[in-house]
């Protein structure tokens, strides 16, 4: 028989970090280490950020090739690093790797697409979104979730105080390690339920 007393505070527990997910989806206050290049957002802390967050970087979260084209880079240098990277986006840096700008497939479709213009000769920077909004290495992995949700980011540089590129985080990283994490939760919930001694 399951042990009510003891069994009770934990699914509260569980409870209380689903409930923690949510109220980051549907909040609408800026994450506090989030910066642009003109300078950092402030907003208040969360607090109660999930276990599995707690001394893990943003950056392991990225992927393992930063998909990246210097200034000089043409539009289709850019279309040709995503294709061979597998991903939707690519950040423009300057010669000392600084984030300038970003450059989606959003902005090949609603921008490149329909202007007449060549991709092979035509600048990448005429096209590409700026200012970027970056995370830092101290942004949480839920700060950045929230405001890529918020904002309806599908990726997002994670740079040094400086704006050097460390890293590209995209919306799938990141909702992989929110399920990832819930799967613990739960599987660490039936384990408890699982071990229960007789007469609980």
């Amino acid at each position: 028989m399951l042990n009510r007393p003891l069994f009770l505070p934990y699914l509260g527990h569980l409870i209380s970090r689903f409930a923690w997910f949510c109220v980051n989806l549907l909040d609408n206050r800026s994450s506090v280490s989030i910066m642009r290049q003109s300078g950092f957002v402030s907003a208040e802390t969360r607090p109660g950020l999930p276990s599995a967050e707690v001394g893990m970087s943003l950056l392991d979260l990225c992927d393992g090739e930063i998909a990246a084209v210097g200034m000089d880079a043409t539009v289709s240098d850019a279309i040709h690093k995503m294709l061979d990277h597998h991903v939707g986006a690519v950040a423009v840096v300057d010669s000392e790797f600084r984030v300038a700008g970003i450059f989606t497939e959003r902005d090949v479709l609603r921008k490149m697409a329909l202007s007449g213009l060549d991709p092979r000769t035509t600048s990448v920077r005429e096209f590409m979104t700026t200012p970027v909004e970056m995370a830092t290495q101290s942004t949480g992995a839920g700060e950045a979730l929230t405001t890529m949700l918020e904002r309806h980011f599908r990726h997002l540089p994670v740079a040094d105080n400086n704006g050097k590129l460390l890293g590209i985080l995209s919306i799938r990283n990141l909702l992989e390690w929110r399920v990832d994490d819930l799967s613990r939760e739960l599987e660490s919930l039936e384990q408890y339920v699982s071990n229960d001694g007789p007469g609980g």
